[in-house]
């Protein structure tokens, strides 16, 4: 009884000690909870079995994530321990003098380990609860679902896996803080605050040749996943700029810890002006003795960005992109004419007999299995793309086709390219609401939107390359391709179309029909029934004969993107928010323990006459520059891992980059800049302690 007391009354003396221990328990637990309560909010929600499907996937992935973030918040913990018996040591040093055994000095850390855990895990939780609320609202609008049933909803679930998760890392702990103890001694004890980091100063010379060779092997690995991304085919040429920017970021970090002393010696005004010869040799100190520990901070900040970022990026993307590239109700396609094509449709399944019957329209296959598709439609159209073995990618390329296979010798240069009427596509175009196009003679246009194949093209289409195509040649109307594409997609997928002149199409080459329509109802539970129907004709037995249309429809598109996009998103922000956490939490967790060692250096600059106003200055330079640095090369990393980001999301669209980048900016700022505030708060409390 006496040691719980103890223990209680140790914790409210040193609350301010706790602060950021508090601070990270909280906040870990009902982000916890929140994120693995989930489920609970998505049954208020009035979606479809598609979106049902998506949620349940999200959510098995979000409990194997949920593994991996403890771990992050069990070493988290640990850490934040070694911290506090770091500044107690000189309390646990009179305890044993005064005849205290070892293990009573066990219990004491126990009871205080075990009320702290209580606290954390009730106020946590408590928070959780509430936050999971406001959550309900962000669930339904990224699944763009009516909270139809909304209530005040508790999971049991998660609350029980976060008291499980949690204790046993208190657990962990507790069995830590025993160990701990029990290797201590009484001298190490009583002197532990009398140590002292001593700065090791490295050869200058030494120190410059390692920067500048780390700056030249770091611009080379964001050369590589930027201006060489599309050569990255394998997990190992994508491993290799990984590994050189982490071992530079390591070696960038050791060189400044023995530069930055050097330079600002050198700079005698400044260096001379008030505190910043003390303020800098502590940094000096600092970062000579956490090298590792920046890097990793720094490599954490950076995953955080290019996290939060993208995945925001992608999510407002797709969702945007539902209206511009799915602009009608249902789009069907069919492959025509199947045996003057036969070599490309070898091997993939279809039978003889159903490429001898392939020579019928969309509306005409869905007829053969009693299925009307344009009764359902108020409005449609029909347009055909055609195809020929003598105008390839390699065809289009014309001259530069050597110099764009060296550089890109993944493409599938003898793929035939898609030719369509002028006619049709603006037939598509005015059914779509976008860009239409004409053509002189002898001119032709290519329609694209999927960056990485526009750009490829344009080399040729810049250098004024030719085609041949049915007897005649054509030069391009314009020397870029023109935005614009045919299926409809929550993507940018139209890597090419060939738009020419009506009267230069031979019939004979025609390759698919397209069919395009608007729904006559727009009620979507009469819409998922169509379509339902259209499913259902897998399993009819005349499958074995003829070969049905393949589609997409907007509210199929509309379903799948805004779960991927949500699942994404969701999961993003689960890492981000922890990493981003942890490495602020280490940071001022370091903070606060150099505060602690280092109090007698401030007495001392209080006895030498210097007032509070300057020490309290050079104390919030110090936590600031200790602060930033990581963080200002985990942006530097950033910009190029952004674009990198870029290239691989290109197909889904990065106009609402700038948005993701700004909310990811005052994430960083609110959770970065917060934890921050509180460590010189509790450093400024503990330097000013008189005993």
């Amino acid at each position: 009884m006496m040691l719980c007391k103890l223990s209680l009354k140790n914790i409210k003396k040193s609350i301010k000690d706790y602060a950021i221990y508090f601070f990270t328990l909280i906040l870990g637990i009902s982000i916890f909870y929140v994120f693995n309560a989930l489920d609970s909010q998505t049954v208020m929600m009035d979606v479809s079995s598609s979106t049902q499907d998506l949620i349940e996937l999200m959510m098995t992935l979000l409990s194997s994530v949920s593994v991996f973030v403890s771990f992050i918040l069990g070493f988290l913990i640990i850490y934040a321990s070694r911290f506090l018996m770091k500044r107690r040591n000189k309390e646990f040093g009179v305890y044993l003098t005064l005849g205290m055994s070892k293990r009573k000095i066990s219990l004491i850390l126990f009871f205080e380990t075990l009320f702290i855990g209580i606290i954390s895990l009730l106020v946590g939780l408590g928070l959780g609860v509430l936050l999971s609320q406001a959550m309900s609202l962000v669930v339904a609008n990224s699944f763009e679902a009516n909270l139809t049933k909304f209530a005040f909803v508790f999971s049991a679930s998660a609350f029980f896996k976060t008291i499980i998760y949690f204790s046993i890392m208190y657990l962990l702990v507790m069995i830590f803080n025993t160990i701990s103890v029990s290797k201590c001694k009484l001298i190490d004890l009583l002197n532990g605050a009398k140590k002292s980091e001593e700065i090791k100063l490295k050869n200058p010379y030494l120190c410059i040749i390692i920067f500048i060779i780390s700056c030249i092997v770091l611009g080379k690995a964001y050369h590589m996943v930027t201006a060489e991304f599309l050569t990255l085919q394998e997990v190992t040429d994508v491993l290799k700029p990984i590994i050189m920017g982490v071992v530079s970021t390591f070696f960038i970090f050791w060189s400044l810890s023995g530069l930055i002393l050097r330079i600002v010696q050198s700079l005698k005004k400044y260096y001379y002006k008030g505190l910043n010869s003390f303020t800098l040799r502590e940094f000096s100190s600092k970062i000579n003795t956490t090298v590792f520990g920046a890097t990793i901070i720094c490599l954490m900040l950076f995953v955080t960005i290019c996290l939060l970022s993208a995945c925001l990026t992608m999510k407002n993307s797709m969702n945007a992109n539902i209206k511009k590239l799915a602009p009608a109700d249902a789009h069907f396609s069919k492959v025509m004419n199947m045996e003057r094509y036969y070599e490309d449709f070898k091997g993939l399944g279809y039978s003889d007999l159903q490429i001898k019957n392939s020579n019928y329209d969309v509306k005409e296959s869905f007829r053969l299995f009693n299925f009307d598709i344009t009764s359902y439609f108020k409005d449609y159209i029909e347009v055909n793309i055609y195809a020929t073995e003598n105008l390839t990618l390699n065809h289009t390329l014309g001259s530069r086709l050597d110099s764009i296979r060296t550089e890109f010798p993944f493409l599938a240069y003898d793929t035939k390219e898609p030719i369509m009427k002028i006619s049709d596509y603006n037939k598509v175009a005015r059914f779509y609401g976008i860009n239409e196009y004409s053509l002189n003679d002898g001119e032709y246009i290519i329609v694209a939107d999927f960056k990485s194949m526009v750009n490829i093209r344009n080399i040729a289409l810049k250098n004024n390359e030719t085609i041949n195509l049915f007897g005649h040649t054509l030069k391009s109307k314009y020397d870029t391709c023109q935005d614009g594409f045919l299926e409809m997609s929550s993507q940018h997928i139209n890597t090419g179309i060939i738009l020419v002149a009506d009267n230069i199409v031979n019939e004979e080459y025609l390759y698919e029909n397209h069919l395009i329509g608007n729904y006559k109802t727009t009620d979507k539970k009469e819409i998922m029934e169509i379509e339902n129907n259209i499913n259902k004709l897998d399993k009819d037995k005349r499958v074995s004969e003829y070969i049905l249309p393949s589609g997409s429809t907007k509210l199929a598109i509309k379903e799948a993107t805004v779960g991927l996009s949500a699942m994404v998103t969701f999961i993003g922000l689960y890492l981000g928010i922890i990493f981003l956490i942890s490495s602020a939490a280490i940071l001022g967790l370091k903070e606060l323990s150099d505060a602690s060692d280092n109090k007698e250096k401030f007495k001392m600059l209080r006895k030498i006459g210097t007032d509070e106003k300057m020490i309290n200055k050079a104390l919030f330079r110090q936590i600031a520059i200790f602060f930033m640095l990581p963080l200002i090369l985990a942006l530097i990393h950033s910009i190029f891992g952004i674009m990198f980001a870029v290239k691989i999301l290109e197909v889904f669209g990065t106009d609402e980059l700038l948005p993701s980048i700004i909310a990811t900016a005052i994430f960083i700022v609110i959770i970065y800049g917060g934890y921050f505030l509180i460590t010189y708060s509790c450093s400024k409390s503990i330097i000013k302690e008189r005993y």
